[in-house]
């Protein structure tokens, strides 16, 4: 059976300093480096020593040091991808986040959500920030690879979700799925039925030897 493994990366310096995340390129905390040690060492724990494994990461700072971790202890290099970056925030990029709290328009319930306009200029849309984690997917997907691990953000999350359980883009303007930093979120797919299964979402159980 396939199995994904999806990595929220733990951490980061935006996290500490209340700024804005998106495509602000931040760093792992020292928190965050020994969370993602402990996230590399679930990950071994859980995937045989002889299966295949493939790493995809997303190529900012904070989720390419999580998956150095993870490449270490698996001897495979992360390939890098900046569709499974987090939703880019424009000019809010790396401002306080009251900057983008005073700014921010939020969707409608009703009506337009994937191209709604937040009011925040240079930021993506739900639709363009989907539909670039979407095809990220759709190509990480044609790789008969048994054990795939993606390292990728809290927010893309929902994305790469919604994306293995086939919810089309215009519904996924509803779709949240929540995960804590450092988490690790588990997708299988039966050989058989093909039926494409969330066991575990935002697991952090591995973390419990990091807190404090």
């Amino acid at each position: 059976m396939r199995t994904l493994h999806v990595v929220t990366h733990p951490e980061a310096t935006h996290h500490v300093e209340g700024v804005v995340g998106g495509w602000y390129d931040s760093q792992l905390t020292p928190a965050g480096v020994r969370a993602a040690v402990s996230i590399a060492r679930a990950l071994r724990a859980r995937i045989p020593d002889d299966a295949e494994v493939e790493l995809f990461s997303s190529d900012l700072r904070r989720t390419l040091r999580t998956a150095d971790e993870v490449a270490e202890l698996f001897g495979v290099a992360p390939v890098l991808d900046a569709r499974l970056r987090e939703k880019s925030y424009g000019e809010a990029g790396g401002r306080p986040q009251e900057w983008l709290d005073r700014r921010f328009v939020p969707p409608p319930a009703v009506g337009e959500r994937m191209d709604h306009d937040e009011g925040v200029p240079g930021a993506e849309t739900k639709g363009v920030w989907a539909r670039r984690v979407y095809a990220a997917m759709d190509e990480i997907l044609l790789s008969p690879c048994e054990h795939q691990i993606i390292v990728t953000h809290g927010g893309s999350l929902t994305c790469v979700v919604a994306s293995w359980i086939k919810m089309p883009i215009e519904s996924a303007g509803y779709a949240g799925f929540r995960a804590p930093s450092g988490s690790i979120t588990t997708l299988r797919e039966h050989d058989f039925f093909h039926n494409r299964q969330v066991v575990s979402l935002g697991d952090t159980r591995h973390l419990d030897s990091t807190a404090g």
